[in-house]
């Protein structure tokens, strides 16, 4: 019976109308009505309602024959990010790591080919990189991004690096595959990540993931420098240990 009734309550066509935004998130550059109906395993004109039905409520916009994902999502993604989430308990944790170091502290989960912000807490330095609750970067250049990657699957992390725009943001950024897919592989085994001026120069960071009881990678935390703060080496030998105690705290608040 419990079955039935949750069958009954089961709406098909919002699971199959969010699938389709889940898809547009991984084409920033646009989809045509086509591809979409190939991807989500839709009829053409199936696929047709649903991204018609986003671009009149707003959640998506089309150029020509491309659809693609429109701000009001992101709109939607800040303010549920700003309110009380559970992020919002593991702020003092963060907090004691900032003021350890007297450096930015910060978290985000992985959404798409990029890390979300969803927890801040900002230290005394100012960066030229503007951060918030919210802030989407590329995973590949990132601390974060790194963790965050080492815990998808061989088929997962094979499709990310098939698919992902890769860029080089600085003379230090990793663009080849297969040196990011070692680095990744690297920072699997290390249990951390340190990338070092490949977002920008003079910016280097220390993450280590946030994982469930399951082991699976939920999010990750981060410790952001200027790099004539830490040495790459000052950061792994001072920076590193105070970030894992963090991490066993925040693992054990959210998921003991």
């Amino acid at each position: 019976m419990e079955d039935e009734a949750s069958s009954r309550d089961h709406v098909g066509s919002l699971e199959r109308g969010l699938a389709v935004m889940e898809i547009l998130a991984r084409y920033p550059a646009g989809m045509t009505l086509t591809e979409m109906a190939e991807e989500a395993g839709l009829t053409r004109a199936g696929a047709r309602r649903f991204l018609l039905t986003l671009v009149a409520t707003g959640y998506a916009t089309q150029s020509g024959r491309l659809f693609s994902l429109s701000p009001r999502l992101l709109t939607v993604a800040r303010t549920w990010l700003g309110g009380a989430s559970l992020w919002t308990f593991a702020a003092p944790i963060m907090r004691e790591v900032a003021a350890q170091f007297d450096e930015a502290c910060n978290a985000a989960v992985l959404s798409g080919e990029d890390v979300v912000y969803v927890a801040r807490i900002p230290g005394r330095r100012i960066l030229s990189v503007a951060l918030d609750v919210g802030t989407r970067l590329p995973t590949y250049c990132t601390s974060m991004g790194r963790v965050l990657l080492s815990g998808l699957s061989a088929g997962e992390m094979k499709t990310f690096l098939a698919d992902a725009k890769i860029e080089r943001r600085t003379p230090k950024t990793i663009v080849r595959r297969d040196l990011l897919a070692k680095a990744v592989q690297q920072a699997e085994t290390d249990g951390f990540a340190i990338v070092d001026e490949e977002l920008e120069l003079g910016l280097r960071s220390i993450a280590v993931p946030i994982s469930e009881r399951t082991g699976q990678v939920v999010a990750a935390i981060n410790v952001s420098t200027q790099s004539a703060r830490f040495s790459v080496e000052a950061m792994e030998r001072e920076i590193l240990p105070g970030l894992r105690k963090a991490k066993q705290r925040v693992e054990e608040f959210f998921f003991v």
